[in-house]
């Protein structure tokens, strides 16, 4: 994939369906849907708005709904990895609603192949990218208005593991754990933070999967999708396996 054309953009601009979409939310949102596959949710669902996730959540009683900001009515969880981690999710569908994250994948949902992710999944993703050998692949920086440091430190981190390139990944990190998003995470200007959010986000390859999002009945649904370490090697075999 030397060569690949990599795009950074904001999600506001987005003008047209890309042919591949890395949308990039590390603190928090694909960090917390990572640690949810970790704990054995089947899949999630990336809703539009807070009453389109209270309005699945009253159709399906035993989803578990999540958001970001405090804790509200009729939600059973907030978008925090370290508070999430000990919940015991197995079988489960989640429906997961955040200000940039959720926002991006949606803006992308025409994308033949939406990707969603964060440090903790970065070798996943770039491998999985490489199993695709996809000519240009869009990364979507769906913090601040494209501006977030820390989702353009891992976009950039992936885009580089996707061509092979050797990457410090110190310096990625670096630069995320100095952003603002992880100043006002570690100050508590957000509410519904854990104190270890910012170092949970900061946990490099912590998963061994990537995240597929795709339309399903009209909703769109992420889903863990385990990449073997050989699936990109001479010879190695390329198919992909749901579930991590």
């Amino acid at each position: 994939m030397i060569g690949m054309d990599a795009r950074f953009v904001g999600i506001a601009e987005l003008v047209e369906a890309p042919s591949v979409a890395v949308v990039v939310d590390v603190m928090r949102a694909f960090t917390v849907a990572a640690w949810a596959f970790a704990q054995g949710a089947e899949k999630i669902v990336l809703s539009e708005s807070l009453d389109d996730a209270l309005a699945l959540k009253t159709r399906h009683p035993d989803w578990v709904a999540l958001k970001d900001g405090p804790p509200a009515a009729g939600f059973d969880m907030v978008n925090s990895p370290c508070l999430l981690r000990a919940a015991d999710l197995r079988g489960r569908t989640v429906v997961q609603k955040t200000t940039a994250g959720t926002v991006g994948a949606l803006a992308v949902k025409d994308a033949p192949l939406v990707l969603c992710a964060g440090f903790v999944v970065a070798e996943a993703t770039a491998r999985l990218l490489r199993t695709r050998k996809s000519d240009s692949v869009t990364f979507v920086v769906t913090g601040e208005d494209g501006q977030a440091d820390e989702d353009l430190a891992c976009a950039e981190y992936i885009a580089c593991r996707s061509t092979d390139a050797e990457a410090d990944a110190s310096v990625f990190l670096s630069r995320a754990a100095k952003s603002r998003a992880a100043a006002e995470l570690a100050e508590g200007v957000r509410q519904g933070v854990h104190p270890d959010d910012v170092a949970l986000c900061l946990e490099l390859d912590r998963f061994p999967f990537a995240m597929v999002a795709a339309l399903e009945d009209s909703l769109m649904v992420l889903r863990p999708c385990a990449v073997p370490a050989q699936a990109d090697a001479p010879g190695g075999p390329s198919t992909l396996r749901s579930n991590p």
